[in-house]
């Protein structure tokens, strides 16, 4: 009789939206054996199998972060964090850690941080290059918006990148001035003028990036994830970095690359080396090629077809490309095999995106079967969600960004058209398939508030954004962990706990679908991550790991 490596026992566990809730799982092998009654899992039970005793508690599949960054969300945990819940609600406070940060460096050395809200400063605005330069002014300084769209440079950084008082705004970029004068305020693809002045991060810290984050996402019950632009901070350096993790078996967590095809990106560089669709080595697997549309909404950078509330009234937001160029990017990205994974939030954005994959479809290079996505996809039309569904487009949404954002939403477009964003049901319904991603570190990678807002539909105020649009926890659960496998090309190995899966389990702390939704927001955890049947985190340090 075959025996099982583990069980499951003593609680829930969810299977997936068509299978529901079983009480017992057997693992094997470092995949699913059988799932069904405590009756019949027990009967698989031996003498050497590991007994994980749920104790009440609900087990998942393992959660999948369908479009967050995990490298450069490791690289941010060692810059300043700016981030509204870390208290950061002035721009004093601001200039405080920026100050405290400056004192610790050498002359000439960068300082850098990531995550404030304008909207959420007192002041209502951005920082400035000057108060800035007040703090720090023998470094240059970079701080980036929470979105990560917009950032404030010192006249250190801007001297560093080249950027003067009779520097243009490049194509697609804003380098903001006021009464003639630079802010420091820059946006788009001015930014890249900043990152390509900055010093690359060595190899030694990619990689510990990679493995800090990957530990920091098992954490809370991720099994996998993409990153969204590898190659955006260090070009090929980061794929380098990858291979290296992958080959050593130190990369934590099952990720899906997406490669940076920007102008400045890598694209044709790793298609050249060989990264190409279909790759994979250990946990690592290649598919996407990411190009960037626009901008964001709560930046006022996404592209719309109607003007923001606030601000400038002619103010449509950016496009980074040309249709020309962008169209140009799609079809040869398409041709060469692999996932379009493309940056468009605003309806205008989606529009030039849409038409541009719908151009790329041809006899030999088919647009059906591939799964080509739109990345956030905030604020599409009902028109462009028919045409998504006919060619198989998927959209990869961050729920989160109602929860974070979405009363700036209102501010800068109003109640009407904040209610369409990101809308989940009608996703559903339509038969396209929504995966629930973070974008972090843009959003905190909190999966419990993802959950909850595509529940509810609420903010972290509790505004209600789009009621319409909520689903239930099953579906919400769907969409985090099968949906986000079936746009990886990975549906038959991972997403559901059913026979003949991968064993990547998450063991929560509450049982999500019967607990009153504000305990979901404010006080679920993840206690237990599987990985291939291995447990990989353990939050409480009590795994029963003695057979019974």
């Amino acid at each position: 009789m075959i025996q099982a490596d583990a069980v499951l026992l003593n609680g829930r566990i969810f299977c997936g939206l068509a299978e529901g809730f079983v009480e017992a799982l057997a693992v094997k092998d470092g995949t699913v054996l059988a799932a069904g009654s405590t009756e019949e899992i027990s009967s698989l039970r031996g003498a050497g199998t590991r007994v994980i005793d749920l104790a009440g508690r609900v087990a998942i599949p393992g959660l999948n972060d369908a479009h967050m960054h995990l490298l450069p969300l490791g690289v941010s945990m060692n810059e300043i964090n700016l981030r509204p819940e870390e208290g950061v609600r002035s721009i004093d406070e601001v200039l405080r850690r920026v100050a405290t940060v400056a004192k610790t460096k050498k002359p000439g050395e960068w300082v850098l941080g990531r995550g404030y809200d304008h909207n959420e400063l007192a002041e209502g605005r951005h920082p400035t290059a000057d108060e800035l330069d007040q703090v720090a002014p023998d470094n240059p300084v970079y701080i980036k918006r929470t979105c990560g769209h917009v950032g404030v440079v010192n006249s250190q950084a801007m001297r560093k990148a080249g950027i003067g008082h009779n520097t243009p705004s490049p194509d697609g970029g804003l380098i903001e001035r006021r009464d003639n004068k630079l802010t420091g305020l820059l946006a788009e693809s001015a930014m890249r003028l900043i990152v390509e002045a900055m010093p690359k991060p060595s190899h030694a810290e990619l990689t510990t990036a990679i493995e800090q984050a990957g530990h920091y996402m098992l954490s809370q019950g991720f099994t996998s994830v993409m990153d969204a632009s590898v190659g955006m901070l260090a070009g090929m350096a980061e794929i380098d970095a990858y291979e290296e993790m992958a080959r050593t078996n130190r990369l934590p967590v099952r990720t899906w690359v997406c490669i940076y095809g920007n102008a400045d990106g890598i694209g044709d560089a790793a298609h050249a080396a060989g990264y190409r669709f279909g790759r994979e080595v250990g946990l690592l697997r290649y598919g996407a090629m990411k190009v960037f549309g626009d901008g964001s909404a709560g930046g006022l950078t996404a592209a719309m077809s109607q003007p923001y509330r606030v601000g400038d009234p002619d103010n449509r937001g950016i496009f980074i490309y040309s249709d020309k160029d962008m169209h140009g990017y799609l079809a040869h990205y398409h041709r060469l095999g692999y996932q379009l994974a493309i940056h468009a939030i605003g309806d205008a954005a989606i529009e030039q995106v849409l038409s541009g994959i719908e151009q790329a479809d041809s006899a030999e290079h088919p647009v059906l079967g591939r799964r080509h996505r739109i990345e956030h996809c905030g604020f599409l039309t009902d028109s462009q969600l028919a045409r998504m569904a006919a060619a198989g487009i998927d959209p990869v949404p961050q729920p989160v960004f109602i929860y974070e954002f979405g009363d700036l939403y209102v501010h800068n477009l109003g109640q009407e058209r904040a209610d369409a964003s990101y809308p989940m049901r009608k996703w559903f319904d339509a038969g396209v398939h929504p995966a629930a991603s973070s974008d972090a570190p843009v959003c905190a990678t909190d999966p419990f508030k993802n959950l909850f807002t595509m529940v509810t539909r609420q903010t972290k105020r509790h505004t209600v954004i789009g009621a319409a649009e909520r689903l239930t926890m099953e579906e919400a659960v769907h969409a985090y962990t099968a949906i986000g496998a079936y746009t990886q090309f990975a549906e038959d190995r991972m997403g559901r706990l059913v026979p003949g899966q991968l064993a990547d389990i998450a063991v929560l702390s509450h049982d999500i679908f019967a607990s009153p939704v504000e305990t979901v927001e404010m006080d679920a955890r993840c206690d237990l991550t599987l990985l291939g049947g291995e447990v990989v985190y353990d939050r409480l340090g009590q795994f029963a790991a003695a057979a019974q």
